[in-house]
């Protein structure tokens, strides 16, 4: 080979060399993800907030925010009946996630998940009512499943004492077989009216709770597919259309002021007891989902977590998933604002969730309530 040509060739071998170690050493810019957050109606008002703070922390993810029933979210993951590809799944509680990963494995024979999902933040179930209202149910300030029942058997306020022009009772509640708060009252009203400790498919399967949903069937006109979409018609339909319903202490605290602009006075919030504890819980599917979206999900969930965005959890009414937070410490939490019978410590006794088996039977029987 001519000394010039040799000459060539080592230059060309050198510019290959140092353009593979530019390659290995200098970092090139992210790629941009982009994650599909599907969570329950409850996460509605505060997830946007979240998710600007989530991506002026991180650019490179782009969020897009779905909302459903919890128990849409199962159904339509499961079925593949959305329009997009999920990748964070967040329903009200870890239970509707359990029920999850039992159909899919039944029809999959695999994980439907990457880790173990986390829980994000906690409320409880509650019930508001208009005062009026509320002072005549309940007299002593203490919620009665009975009282409730006896009321939709009566069908009119000025039978068990309220005045004639109150018109109807009318009590609203969400769709158990798209709802998990329609689920858990039925579940708590059904437990009062048998007395059990605790729940099984089987001791639902009586005459009692089979006519306990029958009444409540009969009595709740088209039920709201979410909890949040059942708040808003509440608000806006106001005394003679709405007087009680069950909702999530979240979102009742959260919508407590819309109340009082809307109608021109507050509703009030009741305990229940006992009461039962959901907890939003997040959860990174597989299907159709690469190891990128993957590492964005566990960025979002980890950010949900930390104890700043805990803080604002608790601004928009919910209870931190951390025992030791301090809900005192909070600014402008709801729990300063002299809510009409709102409690930091309710002082009832909190349950778990049904099991799966429990809220699967539970469905049933209102689908073959008349």
């Amino acid at each position: 080979m001519k000394p010039t040509n040799k000459k060539k060739s080592l230059i060309t071998s050198l510019a290959i060399i140092l353009a593979s170690l530019s390659l290995t050493y200098i970092p090139l810019p992210e790629i941009s993800k982009n994650i599909v957050v599907v969570s329950g109606t409850e996460l509605q008002e505060i997830l946007p907030e979240l998710e600007t703070k989530f991506e002026q922390k991180y650019p490179q993810i782009n969020l897009e925010l779905k909302y459903q029933g919890s128990q849409d979210i199962i159904n339509k993951y499961v079925d593949d009946q959305n329009d997009f590809t999920p990748t964070v799944l967040i329903p009200a509680n870890r239970e509707i996630l359990e029920e999850l990963e039992t159909r899919w494995k039944a029809q999959n024979n695999s994980e439907p998940f990457y880790d173990k999902p986390q829980p994000i933040a906690k409320t409880i179930l509650v019930a508001i009512a208009w005062p009026e209202r509320g002072q005549i149910l309940f007299p002593n300030n203490q919620f009665s499943w009975r009282k409730i029942s006896q009321a939709m058997e009566t069908g009119n306020w000025e039978k068990i004492g309220g005045k004639p022009q109150w018109g109807s009772f009318d009590f609203l509640t969400t769709n158990p077989t798209r709802s998990n708060s329609g689920q858990l009252t039925l579940s708590l009203w059904a437990k009062s009216e048998i007395g059990r400790a605790t729940l099984t498919s089987q001791s639902l399967n009586n005459s009692s709770v089979k006519s306990l949903f029958s009444l409540v069937k009969r009595s709740v006109y088209l039920p709201p597919r979410s909890t949040d979409i059942l708040l808003q018609e509440f608000i806006a339909k106001g005394e003679n259309d709405a007087d009680i319903a069950t909702v999530y202490e979240s979102i009742a605290l959260h919508r407590w002021e819309q109340s009082r602009t809307t109608q021109g006075q507050p509703y009030q919030i009741y305990y229940l007891n006992p009461t039962i504890e959901t907890v939003s819980t997040a959860a990174i599917a597989r299907r159709d989902i690469s190891s990128g979206m993957v590492d964005a999900a566990r960025k979002f969930i980890d950010f949900l977590r930390q104890p700043e965005q805990q803080k604002l959890f608790v601004q928009y009414g919910f209870r931190p998933v951390d025992q030791s937070f301090d809900l005192q410490s909070v600014p402008n939490s709801p729990w300063s604002q002299n809510i009409p019978g709102v409690k930091m410590n309710p002082g009832v006794q909190t349950i778990s969730t049904p099991n799966a088996e429990v809220l699967t039977e539970i469905k049933r029987l209102w689908e073959r309530a008349n």
